[in-house]
């Protein structure tokens, strides 16, 4: 039977933590090491962007560089297989040869912020995208109208645009933005 699992942190060569993830995964899946390790994560934030041609992008950044972090029983060969994956440094806090120790566990608090940030991340970013409503005022502060004032003429949730009517040379014109141009006034 196996007992209480526990969240530590791998260290990984930066760049290399989805390898170590892949790597990690395939043992969970093919390997006896399932029964030990249940998760691994590496804690990513969404960014999305405007290219220089106008074109909408969405990127995934990973939150801690260098970091993969296991939910894990640390028993047996467990913290052996863990330590000597591929592009795996050690863990978190473990010193090296004579002095090296225990892997110490996350605190409750750090695993809740750690799982947390994640998806308080995702939600703000898809919440920021979509809730801008007819007759609202907005300012531009991306593309050839940036820093101008606006009103919202029209909202496609859909596709993520509106269409803001500005002022040009004294007339209203409506000019039609993504969401990530534009920011409350």
């Amino acid at each position: 039977m196996a007992g209480k699992k526990e969240w530590y942190v791998l260290r990984a060569i930066s760049g290399k933590e989805a390898k170590v993830k892949e790597l990690l995964d395939a043992q969970i899946k093919n390997t006896s090491l399932g029964d030990y390790v249940s998760q691994v994560l590496i804690p990513t934030e969404k960014i999305y962007s405007t290219t220089k041609s106008g074109k909408k992008v969405v990127k995934e950044r990973t939150l801690y560089s260098g970091y993969v972090f296991v939910e894990a029983e640390l028993i047996g060969e467990v913290t052996h297989i863990l330590r000597n994956t591929t592009n795996v440094i050690d863990f978190l806090g473990c010193g090296k040869g004579s002095e090296a120790k225990r892997p110490e566990p996350l605190r409750p608090g750090e695993v809740n912020r750690m799982l947390g940030i994640a998806d308080e991340l995702q939600e703000t970013n898809e919440a920021d995208l979509i809730d801008y409503k007819v007759g609202e005022t907005v300012k531009v502060n991306y593309g050839a109208f940036t820093g101008m004032i606006g009103t919202v003429d029209e909202v496609n949730n859909e596709k993520k645009k509106l269409k803001v009517m500005v002022s040009i040379f004294g007339r209203k014109t409506p000019v039609e933005l993504e969401n990530s141009q534009v920011e409350r006034e």
